[in-house]
């Protein structure tokens, strides 16, 4: 019996095509808190971005935040934090005075990037977001870095990744750097067992490569039809995509909502 369904937001519960969470979603989640089971937002965003996004209209239980580093209630209180170790967060920073990538530094309250591009603005344009502000890292406890670059200046990067963070990429524009016990399970475990919820009681959506630890984790692990071949191969079921009802499909198949 499923308890909990955990949502990754963009191109799973937000559409960047038609700029909003489909009407069919919106209902389908309406009717899964009518049966009990509750909702949960799971993304590598910062709530500060929320407010840049049509998803405030739904009332989620709780929300899971940068990958899982940051959890807040369902009033948007924050209840987990797991921040960089010391070094790892000194590493980044050195990374980020550098500029010889684009890097965005994520704290609690405060987002802020070292260079802007072009590169920066159309990977931002394609999730609906601003650019962040440029900034300096002043020693603050850090929950995530993004970086933006293509997929073939992977290698390079990662052979100077810091010891204690792990790459977890969201887009072909971009990736997350979070710390190396850090991802959505985290913030999963961490709602499971605050409700005395089995990981088998849960269904996740996603489709990104940040997503696939969340989907492995839950009971059922539903990719979205316009996920990446790697996530749709360790999910328990592909559904539609975004714009054609993926995730109210999944929903009435396996919970008839």
């Amino acid at each position: 019996m499923i308890k909990a369904a955990f949502f990754d937001v963009d191109g799973t519960l937000l559409s960047h095509t038609a700029k909003k969470v489909p009407d069919d979603t919106k209902l389908a989640l309406c009717r899964l808190q009518q049966k009990g089971i509750r909702i949960f937002m799971s993304t590598g965003r910062h709530v500060l971005e929320l407010s840049h996004l049509p998803v405030n209209g739904i009332n989620f239980d709780g929300y899971i935040m940068l990958n899982g580093q940051l959890c807040l209630d369902s009033l948007k209180n924050p209840v987990f934090k797991s921040a960089f170790p010391d070094q790892a967060a000194e590493s980044l920073g050195e990374i980020f005075a550098e500029k010889a990538v684009p890097l965005t530094m994520v704290e609690e309250t405060r987002i802020y990037i070292n260079v802007v591009t072009e590169y920066v603005r159309t990977a931002q344009a394609e999730i609906s977001s601003p650019v962040p502000n440029t900034g300096e890292y002043t020693g603050a406890p850090l929950y995530q870095a993004t970086v933006y670059l293509p997929p073939q200046e992977e290698p390079s990067f990662l052979s100077h990744l810091p010891a204690g963070c792990k790459f977890t990429r969201w887009s072909p524009k971009g990736a997350d750097i979070i710390p190396s016990a850090g991802g959505k399970v985290a913030g999963m475990k961490y709602f499971c067992r605050l409700l005395n919820i089995a990981p088998e009681e849960a269904i996740a959506f996603g489709d990104a490569e940040n997503d696939i630890e969340m989907l492995n984790f839950a009971g059922i692990g539903v990719a979205m039809g316009n996920a990446g071949e790697a996530v749709k191969r360790c999910a328990d079921f592909v559904t539609d995509d975004v714009d054609h009802g993926g995730i109210s499909k999944a929903l009435h198949r396996f919970i008839s909502v």
